[in-house]
């Protein structure tokens, strides 16, 4: 009787302990991996656009910096620019990683993380022209810019008596042609854009004086207590490639300059 109490007490301990070594290599086992879903429009070179299958470009290479970062495997989501907004709104994006200008009605639907870059709205002229230098000298010329953009609006409102002649295209295409053969002066964009399209393309262009706007550009997150959390982390992360020159020598890789600070 005792010899077979002994026995099926020494069973329950080898299941018990069985029970433990499972629990134990269940908890030391692969942890579940953390998806960073994050929307761009792989058409924006030279910010997040596609070379053949593979997705690249400056916000693409930042973004994959902070999440390796924090642990993160990415999954991207490719659409147009609206309704990427569309779906940070929704839930179904975690962020944005497409050049994301700060303004007040998106602040007003969104938190953002520090600026990690500067759209900053630029002239360009032909590379022989030597009549224009800064803003003053676009009184009575024809300036290029795109219907609605950004760039178009800091032009309009530094013009306050209308004493420029401001021709909108409907989209970028065609725009620093008309530059090169004459039929506009000068074209306003973003100074990182036409670095990167002037290196690309050995346009015969050149950018007249420093931007005469600027516009901070950080990542949106919905505004939700998930959310916020990741914000910090992402700040975190932005500090540290900032401090470490991780920012600045990926913008040299794409702009031959310096887009993640000011330009005096």
């Amino acid at each position: 009787m005792k010899r077979l109490l002994f026995l099926t007490i020494s069973a329950l301990m080898i299941l018990a302990l069985a029970a433990c070594g499972n629990s134990s290599n269940q908890s030391t086992g692969k942890k579940e991996e953390k998806v960073l879903h994050v929307g761009a429009t792989g058409q924006s070179y030279p910010f997040a656009y596609k070379e053949g299958d593979k997705l690249t470009g400056f916000d693409v290479e930042v973004t994959e910096r902070i999440a390796k970062k924090l642990g993160y495997k990415i999954e991207w989501q490719l659409t147009d620019f609206n309704g990427l907004m569309g779906q940070l709104e929704t839930g179904k994006l975690d962020t944005i990683s497409n050049q994301v200008a700060v303004t007040d009605e998106r602040k007003e639907k969104y938190n953002f993380t520090d600026t990690y870059a500067y759209a900053g709205t630029q002239i360009v002229v032909s590379k022989d022209n030597k009549d224009i230098k800064s803003i003053k000298d676009l009184k009575g010329k024809t300036v290029a810019a795109v219907l609605g953009s950004n760039h178009a609006k800091n032009l309009e409102k530094l013009d306050p008596n209308k004493e420029i002649k401001i021709r909108t295209y409907e989209t970028q295409e065609g725009t620093l042609t008309d530059v090169q053969l004459g039929r506009v002066d000068a074209y306003v964009n973003a100074r990182s854009v036409l670095l990167a399209q002037i290196e690309k393309n050995k346009l015969p262009l050149k950018l007249a004086g420093n931007p005469i706007a600027y516009e901070e550009v950080a990542y949106p997150f919905k505004k939700d207590k998930e959310h916020s959390e990741l914000r910090k982390q992402f700040n975190k992360a932005i500090k540290e490639l900032r401090e470490d020159g991780t920012l600045s020598k990926l913008s040299r890789k794409y702009f031959k300059d310096d887009v993640t600070i000011k330009q005096n």
